[in-house]
């Protein structure tokens, strides 16, 4: 017979090995049946709701992303070449490995023009900020001897102009995987002469001497991610991460080659105050950072560090005139 109520017993409705006769799926039963203070009041009956088959719960208000956070799903034939050349090559990109949103606009471009950013030295990063989505281990696996060469011919098959190269962190090798870095630079540009590189590259542990030889490689934009403002450095990332350290970074570049663009980007929406992203762009400019982008942080899953605000256009617009008025030679904001 099918179950019709409760009994105040919990055995007969977690423990019992009755069948429960009924087309609603156990996770749904169980979160939206009864509670534990059903069972203490005594209550002799218990209504279970139930959805109809295929109905989704309903997100709460703040869970839902504003109008101007939503685009258009894109994709082409743009998004389906390039998907293809990067599983063909073995190579990685950090807009899948983060679990980037924008991946279908980006990808799929616009007017037959994509831009993807490859990211090297494994999927896996010995660091665990908590805003980002890419896989985290003490012990990743040796870098792959073979990735510069195919990341050199993958790049040359999409046939762009620009393309951004990353990494994940890796605190485990001595020299943080920068000679690997720039043996990648060296093939991609060996490749493809014409290209204009830029490398997004971690702190290195504060190692000023692999900067310099990433720097030397003969990449032509250098990045590095202070990610938010000081005071948040040790809510949003990994305790070996740093403000003065990503700082450091971003000097000793400038320093190496003076005439190198360097550029940094800024997570708004973590619980930052409009004084210290304004003090933020100052300290990046005082070290000579000519190009600096802000953008609005996104929570890739539940397990990571919750939105504190969605960043209204206006705001992000009066940041990008705060930041040309301070001498960034470009600022791409919102």
């Amino acid at each position: 017979k099918m179950l019709r109520k409760v009994s105040s017993k919990p055995s007969l409705f977690w423990g019992s090995s009755k069948r429960l006769l009924c087309t609603t799926p156990w996770k749904e039963k169980i979160e939206s049946g009864p509670g534990l203070d059903h069972f203490i009041s005594g209550k002799e009956e218990v209504v279970v709701q139930k959805r109809e088959r295929g109905q989704r719960q309903p997100r709460k208000p703040e869970e839902r992303l504003p109008s101007w956070l939503k685009v258009p799903v894109v994709g082409g034939k743009e998004f389906r070449r390039i998907q293809e050349t990067v599983r063909e090559a073995g190579v990685a990109t950090v807009c899948e490995e983060a679990k980037c949103p924008n991946i279908k606009e980006c990808w799929g471009g616009h007017d037959d023009i994509a831009t993807a950013t490859i990211m090297v030295l494994g999927d896996t990063c010995t660091r665990g900020c908590r805003f980002c989505a890419v896989k985290t281990s003490a012990k990743p696996a040796p870098p792959n001897p073979e990735e510069p060469v195919n990341v050199a011919n993958a790049i040359a098959s999409w046939g762009v102009d620009y393309v951004v190269i990353t990494s994940v962190d890796r605190d485990d090798l001595s020299d943080g995987g920068a000679a690997h870095f720039a043996e990648v630079v060296r093939q991609v540009k060996q490749k493809s002469p014409k290209l204009l590189v830029e490398c997004l590259t971690g702190d290195f542990a504060g190692d000023l001497n692999c900067v310099e030889h990433v720097v030397k490689s003969g990449l032509d934009v250098f990045a590095h991610n202070v990610e938010t403002v000081e005071r948040l450095q040790s809510t949003v990332r990994d305790h070996r991460a740093g403000y003065k350290q990503s700082l450091s970074v971003l000097k000793r570049a400038k320093e190496v080659r003076p005439t190198m663009p360097t550029k940094s980007s800024i997570m708004l929406g973590c619980g930052e105050s409009d004084e210290e992203v304004e003090q933020t762009l100052k300290d990046l400019r005082d070290i000579g950072v000519q190009f600096v982008t802000l953008g609005q942080y996104l929570q890739p899953s539940k397990g990571h560090m919750k939105v504190s605000r969605f960043v209204p256009p206006a705001e992000f617009d009066k940041w990008r005139d705060v930041g040309l008025a301070m001498g960034f030679t470009y600022v791409a904001s919102g």
